[in-house]
């Protein structure tokens, strides 16, 4: 029997959306937190639109971005009221 050298579904090198692995994903995700926690701070909230944007509209990235987002402790809303908002706990 032939062994299988095909690694398409080993996830640490499946490529993404513009070839992107997964850690990548991850750590763009990161970095628009980072990003995104700032003008969330300034304005008080920010739109699930604006946040689709900044991901450049990978599906991936954006769902990365709220995950990270919600566990800094931001309510990051729902689909009747799309927006990510600094709770109290984080602006004082």
């Amino acid at each position: 029997m032939e062994k299988n050298n095909n690694k398409s579904c080993d996830a640490r090198v499946h490529a993404y959306k513009n070839g992107k692995t997964m850690e990548q994903c991850k750590e763009q995700a990161r970095k628009n937190t980072e990003l995104l926690s700032a003008e969330i701070l300034k304005k008080d909230e920010v739109s699930w639109a604006r946040i689709l944007e900044v991901t450049d509209y990978d599906e991936l990235v954006y769902k990365l971005t709220l995950k990270y987002l919600r566990q800094k402790g931001y309510d990051i809303g729902n689909n009747k009221i799309p927006r990510v908002k600094a709770n109290s706990a984080i602006i004082s």
